[in-house]
């Protein structure tokens, strides 16, 4: 039995050893890009901010800048916001060089309860912010708003000046979009396409009048096979009609949003597809060993 044990210990720490380098936590201080931000909501207890540190990893980060989003920040970047409003959604924000685009990942999904990876990043791209790995969390329900809040927040305090009209745009559309799914029951997922595939069509068409804008939104959401009522549709139309009027360039977004594991994959580095052939024919030469002790 000494044996066997002496065995086992030999094999956990053959196989953590073979373990390829770039799976560990890379904790080096980028000096270019600077470290990661961590943004967290002004109404949660000390204990409730260890909690959301922990869900974002934030100790295996070599250094991180920390700062709190409140009411206060929510009236600078909405117009019409409640400066009262409890804020309890956090995030952490990585950048990354440019060209990378963006990584959205929510690590306590069942804590965010209405905004989606996919609408967080194309509110992000209306708002002007490209190229981060953005990670939120949070201690109890929410429906994630306060965290774009902060993720607005983190740029400045990083040296980036955004569009105040821009960041508002995003919150309305990220309000929307949660009214549409919650509302009108359309698939969260369904809403992030229908958002991405207009603005598509926004930048490769240049619609020149709200007329055309109409048209846009009507096609859209008759190739996607969605109902909306009304009022909501006019509500659409008329924050296109706001996005149209920003120009911004969303041709590249839905690349973006359609292959974000890859990204992912990217960034945290991926194993060696061969790697886990060479452990498995390890191992069974080591049994065979082992065998042989016994005998």
């Amino acid at each position: 039995m000494k044996k066997l044990l002496m065995a086992a210990s030999a094999l956990l720490l053959v196989a953590y050893g073979m373990l390829p380098t770039n799976a560990k936590a890379d904790t080096a201080i980028d000096e270019k890009l600077g470290v990661p931000i961590v943004v967290l909501g002004a109404n949660l207890t000390d204990a409730e901010k260890e909690s959301v540190k922990k869900s974002l990893k934030v100790e295996e980060s070599a250094e991180v800048d920390e700062i709190t989003v409140d009411g206060n920040d929510l009236v600078k970047y909405i117009k019409d916001g409640n400066s009262q409003a409890r804020m309890y959604s956090s995030a952490k924000i990585t950048r990354q060089d440019e060209g990378k685009g963006l990584v959205i990942k929510i690590v306590t999904p069942d804590k965010i309860t209405q905004v989606t990876n996919e609408m967080y990043a194309t509110a992000m791209m209306t708002a002007g912010i490209e190229d981060a790995i953005v990670e939120v969390a949070a201690p109890k329900p929410v429906t994630g708003h306060s965290a774009l809040v902060g993720i607005y927040k983190a740029y400045e305090v990083s040296g980036e000046t955004l569009d105040t009209e821009r960041t508002d745009v995003a919150n309305d559309e990220l309000n929307l979009a949660t009214k549409f799914a919650k509302d009108s029951g359309i698939d969260q997922d369904k809403v992030a396409e229908l958002l991405t595939e207009i603005k598509k069509a926004i930048a490769d068409n240049k619609p020149a009048t709200k007329e055309e804008v109409e048209k846009i939104v009507n096609d859209q959401l008759k190739k996607l096979n969605i109902e909306l009522s009304e009022a909501d549709r006019q509500l659409l139309i008329d924050l296109m009609e706001r996005i149209r009027n920003l120009d911004i360039d969303f041709g590249k977004l839905s690349e973006q949003l359609s292959d974000m594991a890859t990204t992912i994959k990217e960034k945290f580095g991926d194993i060696d597809p061969g790697f886990w052939d060479k452990v498995q024919q390890f191992f069974a030469d080591l049994f065979e060993s082992i065998k042989s002790w016994f005998k």
